[in-house]
């Protein structure tokens, strides 16, 4: 079996979607449902069972034998979540547990870190995945969040130093990730769909002046391949930057919708919060050399193929849902 957990989330869904695509079988999730709509995310899935948090290690420990993959996405994941301790129990001491597990018993650990790590990328490395631990340790997180999987990447980078890997493990640095399955976020999704309802409700969409802040935004379906690819290679391990290689303004990426909607693109800047500004990434950019010295073949959506998909075969239709 291939447990996923934070499955019914955004990422999380779409790796499902594209496991059972592939003809996998005997797929775990590993999350809540809560309140809101994301039973959706998985309502077409065929080859999924479910697992609740609170049953996780039960679980494992039971079916230790028969796991292919333990691949983790869940996390407090907000940027601008303020309860330090919620994170730290759920993104570090979690996370840390579930390696410990994978590596006592060989199970290959697929988890995802995120280009939050590298602050303002003003190291001296700039954006560059390196996971030796000297350099881990120059990087300056700007939010609690980014703290918290830089955390993991350290403790990890320190374990390995102390211990070879008997399986494998893999640390994924998503970029800004965009794409359908989002819609349940709130004001933690991409700008893309909040682009495109402003579009049609208004007319135009609202940019912070950033004063040419620019990201390296990718498409989910890349990530997915990525996390698949590295599921197919187990003697493959490290930590890796999962972008496009390019930075993009937010005005890019406001015409790229307004283009792909068939329309004249219309911006307004509104001013940026000041709690906001602090923490806020005004550039990413990933360094992609490493995932593709590692065999990695796939080249990305750049950001008008990976938006024009996205509006066009999803928002368009009325439909944030991948129902494959």
């Amino acid at each position: 079996m291939i447990i996923v957990t934070g499955a019914l989330g955004f990422i999380g869904s779409n790796l499902l979607a594209e496991l059972e695509r592939r003809g996998y079988e005997d797929l775990v999730s590993v999350d809540t449902f809560g309140t809101d709509d994301k039973w959706k995310n998985v309502a077409k899935r065929s080859c999924v069972s479910f697992v609740f948090p609170d049953q996780t290690f039960d679980f494992i420990n039971k079916n230790k034998d028969n796991i292919k993959a333990l691949i983790h996405l869940g996390a407090i994941s907000s940027t601008t979540e303020k309860d330090v301790d919620l994170i730290a129990r759920n993104n570090i001491q979690l996370t840390m547990e579930l390696y410990q597990f994978c590596t006592e018993n060989r199970i290959p650990f697929i988890y995802a870190s995120s280009a939050a790590t590298y602050g303002h990328g003003k190291n001296e490395g700039g954006f560059l995945d390196d996971e030796s631990l000297g350099f881990l340790q120059t990087l300056r997180p700007l939010n609690p969040y980014g703290w918290s999987k830089l955390s993991v990447d350290k403790l990890i980078a320190k374990d390995k130093m102390r211990h070879s890997l008997s399986s494998q493990v893999v640390g994924l640095k998503f970029f800004n990730v965009y794409g359908p399955n989002e819609y349940h976020k709130g004001g933690q999704k991409s700008v893309i769909p909040q682009f495109f309802k402003q579009y049609q409700e208004v007319g135009y969409a609202k940019l912070f002046i950033t004063n040419g802040a620019k990201r390296d935004f990718v498409f989910v379906d890349d990530c997915v391949d990525v996390m698949i690819w590295m599921l197919e290679h187990p003697q493959v391990s490290g930590l890796f930057n999962v972008g496009t290689g390019e930075a993009a303004t937010f005005e890019d990426v406001a015409e790229c919708v307004a283009k792909s909607m068939g329309i004249e693109p219309n911006i307004e800047h509104i001013e940026m919060p000041e709690g906001l500004a602090r923490q806020y990434q005004f550039f990413t950019q990933s360094s992609t050399d490493k995932l593709r010295s590692v065999g990695y073949p796939h080249q990305m959506h750049n950001i008008h193929q990976g938006v024009e998909k996205y509006v066009k075969e999803f928002l368009l239709k009325g439909d944030d849902l991948k129902y494959r």
